[in-house]
Order: C-alpha cells, then sequence, then structure tokens
C-alpha cells in the first residue's frame, strides 16, 4: 500500500507522517459513529455529524485509489 501525497503548508510528509495522519482520521472517524460522540444534546449530535461527514471527505482523499 502506499500512502497519499500530503502536503501542508508546502512541506512534504513523509510516508511515515501520512501513514500517522491516515490513522488518526481513520481513528477519529470511528470514534465519531457514536450519534452522541460529542454530547447527548443537539449541539453534541450536529457537530458529531458534521466532523464525521468532514473527515469522511479527508479520508476520500487519503486512501483514493492510485
Amino acid at each position: 500500500m502506499t500512502e497519499a501525497d500530503v502536503i501542508i503548508n508546502g512541506k512534504p510528509l513523509s510516508f511515515g507522517q501520512a501513514m500517522a495522519l491516515r490513522v488518526a482520521c481513520t481513528t477519529f472517524h470511528m470514534d465519531m459513529a457514536d450519534p452522541e460522540a460529542l454530547g447527548d444534546d443537539e449541539h453534541g449530535r450536529a457537530m458529531t455529524a458534521a466532523y464525521r461527514q468532514r473527515l469522511t471527505e479527508v479520508l476520500q482523499l487519503l486512501i483514493a485509489p492510485a
């Protein structure tokens, strides 16, 4: 498996750094699977859904087929 080419503030990440980013995003995405991960009120549920959506977008870029 290869990792995505990731550039942050003009600096390319190494293979290991890109892997760490992918793993962190994947783990956070899994944590957000619980709709009440950030609270059981309307705000917490909305924030959880928003984080999960943004993480889905990022992971699609990080894990896109080459």
